[in-house]
């Protein structure tokens, strides 16, 4: 019932914006990209912060007028960074949270522009993975784990700013923008004058070519050793997305779990992790 009430909200936003962008299409514009662009839940309130990161120790960063923050659960000088996804915060990984703490690493998880205690109201991975240099030059961390949206950030850093990981592991990650692009689309029924209207203005705004901003293209190049993690039942990141990531990255294992979703929680498969991280 709710995923049906969600479908007929969408669409009819969806018919909004395209009655819009004949009449008004700046406005029609702007709100495609908002209602792409800004997460609807994510967020953290000061009053009530899940019980996993009132564990940990809270740091505040400052990046270019913007402000995110870490969490740090303490333990020796090596360090894993924990890189959440889309609509989450660092609270989703509670459920890993115990099995890495066996290897006696420190662990440090981030937000994400526009969630967790974030107060800007803009996702995106160009942000995100300016996030990710900041934590990296600052904690030197030699592991990384990303989920989602989360795994496709962690790309784009890694082919992007100085190589200093070591080890990756992309959990039910995306590898094309233009798929994500295309799926919005799709679900809100967007007509082709919003379509290209939302094409252009994100080439041009962030100068990439869409076909280009691809995990798969970012890794191609990688020599890290990594895991990249994927679902046969995954609905809202297909499983040939992790295929595409794993036919370009040379040196990751590709495992394919069953009936784990887009989640991916599973203790098998965090020992997989674990065993990973040790080797």
């Amino acid at each position: 019932m709710e995923k049906t009430i969600q479908k007929i909200v969408a669409k009819s936003i969806g018919s909004y914006i395209n009655l819009l962008s004949y009449v008004a299409p700046k406005q029609s514009l702007a709100l495609a990209y908002k209602f792409f662009s800004e997460p609807r839940k994510g967020k953290i309130k000061q009053d009530r912060i899940p019980k996993t990161l009132q564990k940990a120790i809270h740091q505040k960063h400052n990046l270019n007028d913007q402000e995110f923050q870490t969490y740090h659960w303490e333990g020796n000088e090596e360090i894993i960074l924990l890189v959440h996804g889309w609509e989450s915060n660092a609270s989703r990984w509670k459920k890993l949270l115990p099995y890495l703490k066996k290897t006696g690493k420190t662990i440090i998880a981030i937000d994400a522009p526009a969630h967790g205690f974030n107060t800007d109201k803009e996702f995106n991975v160009l942000i995100y993975s300016e996030f990710i240099n900041e934590v990296v030059q600052k904690y030197q961390p030699k592991i990384a784990i990303g989920h989602s949206i989360g795994g496709n950030a962690l790309a784009y850093y890694q082919n992007h700013y100085p190589h200093q990981l070591e080890k990756m592991i992309l959990l039910g990650a995306p590898s094309d923008f233009k798929v994500i692009m295309e799926n919005y689309f799709r679900l809100l029924s967007l007509n082709k004058k919003v379509q290209e209207q939302f094409k252009n203005y994100v080439q041009s705004r962030f100068n990439i070519v869409i076909e280009d901003f691809s995990a798969s293209k970012f890794l191609e190049e990688t020599t890290i050793s990594g895991i990249i993690a994927h679902d046969q039942e995954d609905i809202v990141v297909l499983l040939n997305e992790g295929n595409k990531i794993a036919t370009a990255w040379k040196t990751a294992q590709f495992i394919e779990t069953k009936g784990l979703g887009h989640s991916m929680h599973d203790a098998d498969l965090y020992q997989t992790i674990v065993d990973f991280i040790d080797s």
